[in-house]
């Protein structure tokens, strides 16, 4: 049976208790602000006008999405492929889903709300990156805040060693990027290049100019 309804959701699930729903604030009080300068890496969740989804990682030093008060946060555009498919979403449709992790740490920070673009010289030159000011910067309006629980983490133990793949059993991005971009070269040569790129474009501010052919 398809759930084509809340009613139908709610016939299956219960309602959720008062922590659940009075945890969410409007605003990155100083436990949000903790969390966010010593988190590494989120997911930016956007959406087209369409709804087209996408979701995105975005990572960097711990405190590299900065709150400038306590409805704003921002981070500074780093080197990509340049397909600009979050930023494409956003210059349509606003809305953001933010999802930040802290390793070893197996509850999360939720933020949702309303983001926008800004190229102003003064913005980009306080997220410079050794002395390069970035060329966008992103900030984001906070509709709601939280913090979310460690069940999806701890099912996944995802910061338990133990639980791990051996790294020979691991996906091969360069294999799969052969087949999927239907690449003329061998699987090494195409590691190879993957990984100079990163050595030399890790942290250039705004993306890269180089054309990337295996990403």
């Amino acid at each position: 049976m398809r759930l084509d309804s809340v009613d139908d959701l709610r016939a299956i699930y219960r309602q959720p208790g008062r922590g659940p729903v009075d945890k969410v604030v409007d605003r990155l009080d100083h436990h949000c602000a903790d969390f966010l300068a010593k988190s590494p890496f989120f997911v930016l969740s956007t959406a087209n006008g369409r709804g087209v989804c996408d979701g995105s990682p975005k990572g960097g030093t711990p405190g590299f999405v900065r709150v400038l008060d306590e409805h704003r946060l921002a981070w500074a555009d780093y080197s990509g492929n340049n397909r600009l498919d979050s930023f494409q979403n956003l210059v349509t449709n606003d809305s953001v889903a933010l999802l930040f992790l802290i390793p070893g740490l197996d509850e999360t920070l939720r933020v949702n709300g309303r983001a926008e673009l800004t190229a102003d010289a003064a913005m980009c030159d306080e997220f410079a990156v050794a002395g390069k000011p970035a060329r966008v910067v992103v900030v984001v309006e906070v509709v709601e805040a939280y913090i979310h629980c460690a069940k999806a983490l701890r099912r996944g133990a995802l910061w338990s060693p133990e639980s791990w793949l051996d790294p020979a059993e691991l996906p091969s991005a360069a294999c799969i990027i052969k087949d999927h971009a239907a690449l003329d070269a061998d699987v090494a040569t195409i590691g190879e290049a993957r990984d100079h790129d990163l050595r030399t474009t890790l942290w250039e501010p705004g993306g890269s100019d180089r054309v990337n052919r295996s990403s």
